[in-house]
């Protein structure tokens, strides 16, 4: 039984950050190196595998507003900031804590967004653009119905107001777009493969190197209620 399947059979409404981005990597989709924890001494040892800095956050199915509840410390240097950190996020009295999900720290001036909702008449529809906090105020995004072919993929990158980003930038080389062109016809077959998929968001897609990294993922579930697409 895969991530999804179990959170269908437990009636969940998505899944965690972390079954999110296990369940994007099986399709190809590139996720950053993480590990979810559940003490702090597997946090320290976990910590010294993907080398300082990391970032620590409180994970589970039902945490979706990780940053407004103040449940994410990001930048963590050193043992002892991760220690405190684990101690302060551990104190807390979060619902539907399933660990604590331990991330490397992903270098990048550039954040993307990319995602999958499902409409009613069109079904599953991929996005793309551009990412980070100012998604929504910008909102320099472009849609394709699934599947998609390479063309698709690229057409959507060129429709960004912004695509200037995706060339060499402040140092950095330019965005490897096959990359990119994999990862957003993966989610396509996705949408089609997976019916229970309602919607996948994700922000930021991080650019290191050049290369795309899933830093922040959500995998939304139908429910019963949800319409249905059309056929």
């Amino acid at each position: 039984m895969n991530v999804l399947e179990e959170a269908i059979a437990k009636g969940q409404k998505t899944l965690s950050e972390y079954a999110s981005k296990k369940f994007l990597a099986a399709y190809g989709i590139p996720v950053c190196r993480e590990f979810l924890v559940q003490t702090e001494q597997e946090a320290q040892e976990k910590a010294r595998e993907l080398g300082f800095p990391v970032a620590l956050k409180a994970c589970g199915a039902a945490l979706t507003h990780k940053t407004e509840g103040d449940l994410i410390r990001l930048g963590i240097r050193s043992p002892q900031e991760l220690a405190e950190a684990f101690r302060d996020l551990a104190s807390r009295p979060i619902d539907g804590l399933e660990g604590m999900l331990l991330q490397e720290m992903v270098r990048g001036h550039r954040e993307l967004v990319m995602g999958l909702i499902r409409d009613a008449q069109f079904g599953p529809c991929v996005m793309f653009g551009f990412g980070g906090i100012f998604t929504e105020v910008l909102n320099d995004v472009t849609f394709r119905v699934a599947p998609l072919e390479k063309w698709d993929a690229f057409e959507m990158m060129e429709e960004m107001r912004a695509k200037k980003i995706l060339d060499a930038f402040r140092g950095e080389p330019p965005v490897d777009k096959e990359i990119l062109a994999k990862a957003l016809i993966a989610l396509g077959e996705i949408g089609l493969q997976n019916p229970a998929v309602q919607e996948i968001d994700v922000n930021p897609l991080k650019v290191r190197d050049g290369k795309p990294v899933a830093v922040d993922a959500l995998v939304v579930l139908a429910t019963p209620g949800d319409s249905a697409p059309a056929k």
